[in-house]
C-alpha cells in the first residue's frame, strides 16, 4: 500500500472516506451499520481522533474528524482490516470489502468544515435513499438536529457556529437562504468529493 502523502496533525481536521471494492455495497443489512459505528469507537474514538459528523452509506461513508494523535492511519487500517474480517466471516466471502486506502482531505478552513458537515449530513437525501436527513439512521444529524442523545460526534466545533437543533435543522434544508456563503472554489472541491456520482 502506498505511503499516504499527507500529514495528519492533532487538533486538525479531516475529511476521511472510502467505498466498496468495485463500488460495490460495505452495508448489507442494519447490523452491519450498527457494527462498524461499534468499531469506529473502539479503533478511532479511543485510540487516535475524535468525529465531529458521519454517514454511513450502503456503499462508502464519511468521516468528519478532529486528531487527537497522528496515528490515524494505523487506526484506520484497524478499522478497516477488523470490519472486513467480520463481513467476511458473517456472510461466507473473501477478499477486500474497501476500494484500497481510505481517502483523506485536511478541512483548512471553518467554511469548509460547515458545508462539508452539511454535505455529509445530506448524502442520503441527494441518493435517493430518504427524503429528509432525518429519515436515515446511520448519520450524525439526528444528533445535531437533537433528535437523539448519542455519543459519537463531537458537535461543539460546528454549534459554534450554528447555536442550536433549530439552526442546524434550517441549515440543511435546500432553501439557500439558510447558507452561509460557499465560495467557487469551495464549491468545486466539494463536488470532487461526491462518491456516487
Amino acid at each position: 500500500m502506498p505511503r499516504r502523502d499527507l500529514p495528519f496533525q492533532p487538533g486538525h481536521y479531516y475529511h476521511l472516506y472510502n467505498r466498496g471494492n468495485d463500488r460495490n455495497l460495505i452495508f448489507f443489512e442494519r447490523e452491519n451499520y450498527l457494527h462498524f459505528l461499534r468499531l469506529i469507537r473502539r479503533y478511532l474514538i479511543e485510540q487516535a481522533l475524535d468525529v465531529v459528523a458521519y454517514c454511513l452509506m450502503p456503499n462508502h461513508y464519511h468521516l468528519l474528524v478532529q486528531c487527537k494523535t497522528n496515528a490515524v492511519s494505523g487506526a484506520m487500517m484497524r478499522l478497516s482490516v477488523a470490519y472486513t474480517k467480520a463481513m467476511n466471516r458473517r456472510y461466507n466471502r473473501v477478499g477486500v470489502v474497501f476500494q484500497g486506502q481510505f481517502q483523506a482531505i485536511a478541512v483548512d478552513s471553518d467554511e469548509y468544515l460547515y458545508h462539508l458537515t452539511r454535505y455529509i449530513h445530506l448524502n442520503p437525501v441527494k441518493a435517493g435513499l430518504v427524503a429528509y436527513p432525518q429519515d436515515w439512521e446511520f448519520s450524525s444529524y439526528l444528533d445535531y438536529a437533537g433528535l437523539r442523545s448519542g455519543t459519537l460526534p463531537k458537535r461543539e466545533v460546528v454549534r459554534q457556529q450554528l447555536t442550536s437543533e433549530a439552526a442546524y435543522q434550517a441549515f440543511l434544508k435546500p432553501d439557500d437562504r439558510h447558507l452561509p456563503a460557499m465560495t467557487q472554489d469551495f464549491a468545486t472541491n466539494l463536488k470532487a468529493l461526491m462518491l456516487d456520482e
